[in-house]
């Protein structure tokens, strides 16, 4: 990683050291997430974890919107070794493309929801497409009284963001209402579907996200991350994690066919590559 690029996550452990708060800092783009925050954001719950002092994680975020999802083009680079074994993002075509998906994520997002300690999400704002990825991996949410919720991936090409859990989120019908239109929600409905635990003033959105956080923090560690498991492994039972793997597969299904529909536009045929590439259409 670039040491002299600006952090893009910040960690602090208030409450005694009980309670860690990682904030997402890049206000000026909206909190979008590229490579350099991703894994920035893993490092910081992966300290929260392995600190045994620390009970309780929250997820909060600098400026007025939670985040406005992915940003690949933006500012940062974070070379680090794989955190999982994927196939090489450095491969060309399909292959390099899912193996870095799949990294930086779907796994990671994985190994969020799976952290061995109760996670709160504090959410304002816009809350767009990989937006959700961040705020649906923690255990609760409390948003504030202006978020808003919103997944226009559909409208790129594809079925839905990386971590796909729509379905268990917003239910069946919901789920396709916000897939198929690309429309928002606002924080008053989430709750109403079960999306989020609570609704607070914007101004008081930190302080209750805290406050909950207090009542967690004094139950046994063991016990809480029995509970936390036991709940996982319910969704998994439910067919959660393969459903999620399926979804993925066919988010590269859409990529692949919106390439191919760009290269007819510009007269290539993908379909008759030679040895010397691909040739345009007669």
């Amino acid at each position: 990683m670039d040491e002299t690029a600006p952090k893009m996550v910040r960690y602090e452990e208030v409450r005694d050291g009980r309670i860690a708060i990682i904030t997402l800092d890049r206000p000026e783009a909206r909190n979008a997430q590229n490579k350099q925050m991703t894994y920035e954001l893993n490092d910081a719950f992966t300290r929260g974890a392995h600190t045994d002092s620390v009970k309780c994680i929250v997820l909060a975020a600098e400026g007025p919107h939670f985040s406005a999802g992915h940003d690949l083009k933006g500012p940062g680079v974070y070379k680090a070794d794989p955190v999982w074994v994927g196939g090489s993002p450095n491969r060309s075509g399909s292959e390099g493309l899912m193996a870095f998906e799949e990294e930086t994520y779907l796994h990671m997002c994985r190994r969020w929801h799976d952290i061995p300690k109760p996670t709160i999400a504090a959410v304002q704002g816009r809350v767009i497409a990989g937006g959700l990825m961040l705020m649906w991996v923690c255990d609760l949410i409390i948003a504030a009284d202006d978020a808003s919720f919103q997944d226009l991936t559909v409208s790129h090409g594809v079925n839905g963001v990386e971590w796909f859990c729509h379905p268990w989120e917003l239910g069946i019908r919901k789920a396709k209402e916000l897939l198929f239109t690309g429309d928002a929600i606002d924080a008053e409905e989430a709750h109403r579907l079960g999306m989020v635990n609570h609704v607070v003033p914007r101004d008081k959105l930190l302080d209750a996200s805290l406050a909950m956080a207090d009542r967690i923090v004094d139950k046994p560690s063991f016990a809480l991350k029995l509970a936390k498991l036991a709940v996982n492994q319910t969704l998994d039972a439910q067919g959660f994690q393969i459903a999620q793997q399926q979804a993925f597969g066919l988010q590269h299904v859409g990529h692949a066919h919106t390439r191919g529909e760009h290269m007819r536009e510009s007269g290539t045929d993908i379909f008759a590559g030679t040895n010397d590439g691909p040739r345009p259409f007669n």
